[in-house]
């Protein structure tokens, strides 16, 4: 075939033209322009055959169960016993939030590693990176941002992996020469605090700083940063860590603390759940128990607005005079209808030792009962810190606090607090939380104080958690948190303010158990409508990761201040593909808000 001198150059310049154009895997052969890496769905070009699943289920040796959907089948027989956190526990397509307003709803995962090695784990890591998977870590399941659940995904589910030991002597791998020895738990990353709290503290008279709520899982509380009732005396849960062996992106089996890979250690003490790795054991320190630990609840109504806003700057004067110690913790709730709840935990104290804290307060409202009125009368119990958790000794004594699982051969020891059991399937309308500033206690600032909290409960009530902020604590327990990688805000706070909202149990979709969506988005209206007055009369100072607003602005500055950059450049040396996705997590910027699709 002959080829003219004009088509011959024509055709010599296009191919210049393509060999001067660079080559990409992820890039339009039109435009030039980079396609965004996209992890895979079901049905989709790439998406793992039956073969490839079935090797990965032979590699866990069967532990690798689909998913179904829990609310397309028997949504009465669900809803039944959903009330039970146990119930969702046992169930690795359900987690403890059913949804949130607008933000995110339970759905399963495709298939499940239901894990019961470190090994399990390592083969669905290696799996879901090999395969371009979306992978969710499930251990309790509690997360309020849904980071527990995310449909078309791999699950690694570490409910089963739940051993706990606990040990006299313990010097971390490798820092044989720098720390000395000290009495520990060891604890697999999908255990809860009921059970932890019952091997260290029940059967061995010990400490572990945990989470008030006992069916939190331990990894992911540890990783949030963690607050426990008592952390206005023991500290920070994060700054309880030793140890942690971890499951890294690339597959690797990591033992990780101070001596070994110092900077993922920092970022695994407060960056957050499920963005550095999976964790599979965990080191924690214990210490020692009191004789005593004990409660202060009660709740007071004003019969007026001054007469409740003098209430509110009553009690937090004997907050700042009597309870800002090392000893109280726990909460104070501010009420819509000019109430005041008082549930206080404290450390140590006997039982005239907690009255005497109390007995101006009392006298006061003693001496105004015309204006006051105890609605539930104010009391103080103590019991010997031994039997805290123990569930023999609170099916006698405190059956009417505690609810215990109804599944069928449910063990005897599977108790949670039946406040706690109230959020058990809860459908969220929103939820906000903000450190304050122990500043605000001072005398030039306790009426500014009191108006913000004033002007506050009348458009929606909210709490005060005392034990989530260090100021007031022991000097080596705020050097010990200041060395974790949570915002250092709440170094200098008093308290942590949470104002949040729900009902439930419900589930969008689900005939006979919606929620009210009318309601519900009036009611997130009026909470977010709080938080900006509140704001406008006192600081709020970050927020906190585990506990915080779905679609909190600014969130890097918020949960981590100056934390964030150095532990983004954690992630990026240990994840820098970002295997490990959830919303609003350490590197999470730079992907789809589904994080299936890599943006930058």
């Amino acid at each position: 075939m002959n080829i003219t001198r004009k088509k011959f150059v024509r055709s010599f310049l296009l191919l210049a033209a393509v060999l001067r154009k660079p080559l990409s895997l992820f890039s339009s052969a039109d435009t030039g322009v980079p396609i965004p890496f996209k992890r895979v769905r079901p049905g989709e070009k790439g998406w793992p055959s039956r073969d490839a699943w079935d090797k990965l289920n032979k590699a866990v040796n069967g532990n690798l169960v689909p998913l179904k959907n829990p609310f397309t089948m028997d949504s009465a027989s669900l809803f039944k016993n959903i009330h039970n956190p146990y119930f969702i526990n046992s169930d690795p397509a359900l987690t403890q939030t059913l949804g949130w307003l607008d933000a995110w709803k339970c759905q399963p995962s495709v298939y499940a590693v239901e894990a019961k090695s470190t090994s399990d784990v390592v083969a669905a890591v290696n799996f879901a990176r090999e395969n371009h998977l979306r992978l969710v870590v499930k251990g309790g399941g509690h997360s309020y941002l849904g980071n527990s659940s995310a449909p078309d995904s791999l699950l690694v589910w570490t409910k089963n992996m739940h051993a706990i030991q606990v040990q006299e002597q313990f010097i971390p791998a490798g820092c044989e020469t720098t720390q000395t020895a000290q009495p520990v738990v060891a604890i697999d990353a999908g255990a809860i605090w009921a059970q932890a709290y019952n091997e260290v503290t029940t059967k061995n008279g010990r400490y572990v700083q945990g989470g008030g709520c006992v069916t939190v899982g331990v990894g992911g509380f540890i990783q949030g940063g963690g607050f426990g009732s008592f952390s206005k005396y023991y500290g920070l849960a994060a700054a309880a860590l030793l140890q942690a062996e971890v499951v890294l992106a690339d597959g690797s089996v990591q033992i990780v603390n101070a001596c070994n890979h110092p900077d993922l250690f920092w970022a695994l003490k407060g960056g957050g759940g499920g963005s550095f790795g999976v964790i599979t054991k965990l080191v924690l320190r214990t210490r020692e128990l009191p004789e005593f630990f004990g409660a202060a609840f009660g709740r007071i109504k004003a019969n007026s607005d001054d007469a409740f806003k003098k209430l509110i700057e009553k009690i937090m004067l004997q907050y700042r005079d009597k309870l800002f110690n090392p000893a109280w913790g726990e909460q104070i709730k501010f009420h819509s209808d000019r109430s005041v709840s008082v549930s206080m935990l404290f450390h140590g104290l006997t039982n005239n030792q907690a009255h005497a804290a109390w007995q101006d307060f009392e006298n006061w409202t003693k001496e105004n009962t015309s204006v006051y009125t105890w609605v539930e009368p104010f009391g103080i119990f103590v019991l010997p810190a031994r039997n805290m958790w123990d569930p023999a000794f609170l099916r006698k004594f405190a059956k009417d606090q505690i609810g215990t699982d109804d599944q069928p051969g449910a063990s005897e020891e599977n108790i949670y607090w039946k406040g706690d059991g109230e959020q058990s399937g809860q459908f969220l309308h929103g939820y906000h939380s903000g450190w304050l500033s122990q500043d605000l206690l001072k005398d030039e600032n306790i009426t500014q104080l009191t108006n913000a909290l004033f002007e506050t409960s009348r458009l929606w009530s909210f709490s005060l958690h005392f034990n989530k902020g260090l100021a007031g604590t022991r000097p080596e327990e705020k050097e010990a948190a200041a060395n974790t990688s949570i915002n250092p805000s709440l170094l200098d706070a008093f308290a942590l303010l949470i104002l949040a909202g729900g009902e439930g149990p419900a589930m969008e979709g689900i005939a006979g158990h919606e929620p009210n969506l009318k309601e519900a988005k009036e009611a997130a209206r009026s909470m977010r409508t709080a938080m900006e007055q509140l704001k406008k009369i006192v600081p709020l100072k970050g927020s906190y990761v585990n506990e915080t607003d779905y679609f909190e602005e600014n969130w890097q500055e918020s949960f981590w201040g100056s934390n964030y950059k150095k532990l983004l450049d954690v992630k990026n040396t240990y994840d820098p593909n970002g295997l490990f996705f959830v919303h609003h997590g350490v590197g999470s910027e730079s992907w789809s808000a589904d994080g299936f699709t890599k943006l930058k």
